[in-house]
């Protein structure tokens, strides 16, 4: 049985595919080691890395898409860009 509150939380709850086609600023590294690594520090924890610019942003795409379809299905907070 669902309460009222959990009811509200459903019906503001965007769908997956509305969560993934928000743009989320990404911060971008220089790596030591000739590569880049590339970060979404609205999405904790969503970090990923690449010898090229082109590798590095293919990577956080898919990282960035990982991070949402993971929260999203078990159910946690998605936080809307900070930008």
């Amino acid at each position: 049985m669902s309460t009222a509150n959990q009811s509200s939380e459903l019906q503001n709850k965007q769908s997956l595919e509305s969560y993934l086609t928000l743009k989320y600023p990404i911060t971008l590294y220089s790596d030591d080691e000739d590569g880049y690594v590339a970060e979404i520090k609205d999405l904790p924890g969503c970090l990923t890395q690449g010898d090229t610019l082109e590798e590095t942003i293919n990577n956080m795409n898919e990282a960035r898409e990982l991070w949402i379809e993971t929260a999203y299905e078990s159910g946690d907070d998605i936080p809307l860009p900070s930008q």
